[in-house]
């Protein structure tokens, strides 16, 4: 099916869009398609990722011509329940490549994160669909490079600023429940809708569902030899900031469904007894698959992702305990205020966290995965080196360049030596 005439529609740039879907294609094929064993229930993601920008967006068209809202995002701490409740739609956008990098540095420093150069590349390359089609944009504080790079971006994109704090004591939570508040305001007065409970409550529902599929996924990796890939649930938590909630959940409870048969039978993409790796640190856009490809192709397997897109945006459900609007506020306050990003001073919490996967997951090694001059992960590094001793570890700083595949290479075959 041809979506040229969407596209046109959109002002996406034809020429370097084709050249984008035909290197992602054959990127795919190598990386994904050349899995053995891979359970069948990964089709339905794979059509999606086939698609992303056909589909995908179409949807939103449709959507949008319903008057729907639709929102974009970089981070999960947009409380996306609260769009949800108004009738509007959340997306993710695209930041996981490098594109446009040398546009976006005509207004961006040369060093700064590859995720906020990638968010500008796509943009002024005219290549994302997402951040085409979406409304506006919701950014976040969550580090002085994107609350710097919003500012900015604003001139391409209308874009929403929500303060997030950098610590958990009581004002700091007062000033994000406050936010969260403006937030909804926000959405109320671009969409028309007012909020009621009953809205904010199948909301709650809808998103705290798709996390617990995510989770009951995530924990059927604990099995030896693990029934998936890192990197299918790697794709899998990307598709997730993209596809429709209620679907996207049915979908991943059908693959659990078959997982758990898989692992019965004792049936696994890896022989038992391969070494377990937990990775964690910066968030993978799509498609960013760099690092967990390499440590599969290298003879481990990767049982968890302490990341943004991982454990860090599922781990905690909102618990709809208020009884009035003003109380769910509180309550979705309260769950977003729990996600352990860098950002946050003191961070004891991400430190517990990463212990307690080890644990679990039977982990024997831990890599520290950071984006160059991502300044929180990459100074965060020091202390959670400190505190886990239990398994050895290897920290690795990268862009989205290929250029530096074959020395990471080298350093995660050593490191896994170390393991056997």
């Amino acid at each position: 099916m041809s979506y040229e005439k969407m596209w046109q529609e959109l002002g996406i740039n034809l020429e370097a869009h084709d050249n984008l879907l035909h290197v992602l294609e054959g990127f795919y094929e190598n990386i994904y398609l050349s899995q053995k064993n891979r359970p069948e229930g990964m089709e339905y993601f794979d059509k999606v990722v086939s698609c992303i920008h056909g589909a995908r967006i179409q949807e939103l068209f449709k959507a949008k011509k319903e008057n729907r809202l639709v929102l974009g995002t970089f981070c999960v701490f947009v409380p996306e329940e609260i769009v949800w409740a108004a009738n509007g739609i959340c997306v993710g956008l695209c930041a996981g490549a490098e594109i446009g990098f040398e546009l976006a540095e005509e207004v961006l420093p040369r060093n700064i994160c590859p995720l906020i150069k990638a968010f500008f590349g796509f943009k002024l390359s005219k290549v994302c669909p997402f951040v085409e089609i979406c409304d506006f944009v919701v950014g976040e504080t969550t580090c002085d490079g994107k609350k710097k790079a919003y500012e900015i971006f604003n001139e391409y994109k209308e874009t929403y600023v929500m303060h997030v704090p950098q610590k958990k004591d009581k004002s700091s939570f007062d000033l994000w429940k406050n936010e969260v508040i403006n937030f909804k305001s926000e959405i109320e007065s671009r969409t028309g809708n007012k909020i009621s409970q009953d809205d904010l409550l199948k909301a709650i529902e809808l998103i705290n569902k798709r996390r617990e599929a995510l989770k009951r996924l995530n924990s059927l990796r604990k099995a030896d030899p693990p029934p998936i890939s890192g990197l299918d649930v790697l794709l899998i938590n990307q598709i997730s900031f993209y596809d429709d909630p209620e679907r996207f959940t049915a979908k991943v409870n059908e693959l659990c469904d078959e997982l758990e048969e898989r692992i019965k039978r004792k049936e696994g993409v890896c022989p038992p007894g391969t070494p377990r790796i937990i990775v964690s640190g910066c968030p993978m856009a799509i498609p960013n698959w760099k690092l967990h490809y390499l440590v599969e192709t290298s003879g481990a397997i990767i049982v968890g992702e302490e990341s943004c897109v991982g454990t860090r945006n599922i781990r905690n459900l909102v618990e709809p305990k208020g009884s009035n609007v003003e109380d769910l506020l509180e309550d979705i306050a309260s769950r977003y205020l729990k996600i352990d990003c860098a950002i946050f001073t003191p961070n004891a919490e991400r430190i517990e966290n990463i212990k307690s996967m080890i644990d679990e997951f039977s982990a024997h090694g831990l890599i520290n995965y950071s984006l160059k001059f991502c300044d929180p992960y990459t100074t965060e590094v020091y202390k959670v080196n400190k505190k886990i001793d239990k398994v050895p570890t290897l920290n690795i700083e990268t862009d989205y360049s290929q250029e530096d595949i074959e020395q990471l290479r080298t350093r995660i075959e050593a490191f896994l030596e170390i393991l056997k």
